[in-house]
């Protein structure tokens, strides 16, 4: 296995990947923060971890299409108008 730092993965992962599956470092970040198990020290391998970052790259980015798709949906408001009787 070949270790790179953090910046090396990034800008390797980012030159094999399509625009909608670009990272940031902040994303790298997160990414280490919330799979720890496999980050085990500051070594970043492109063989190892590109995979796993790919498939949570592609879960978070549907959860913020999700949340961002029902905000942008309005609120449909119901309300009971009064009845109208006509008589013919």
């Amino acid at each position: 296995m070949v270790f790179i730092t953090k910046e090396q993965f990034l800008e390797e992962h980012n030159k094999l990947s399509p625009s909608n599956l670009r990272a940031t470092l902040t994303m790298l970040n997160k990414f280490k923060e919330e799979k720890k198990p496999l980050m085990k020290d500051d070594n970043w391998c492109l063989d190892k971890l590109r995979i796993p970052f790919i498939s949570w790259l592609t879960a978070v980015k549907a959860e913020d299409e999700k949340k961002s798709a029902g905000k942008s949906k309005k609120k449909e408001i119901y309300r009971n108008y009064p009845e109208t009787h006509y008589e013919g």
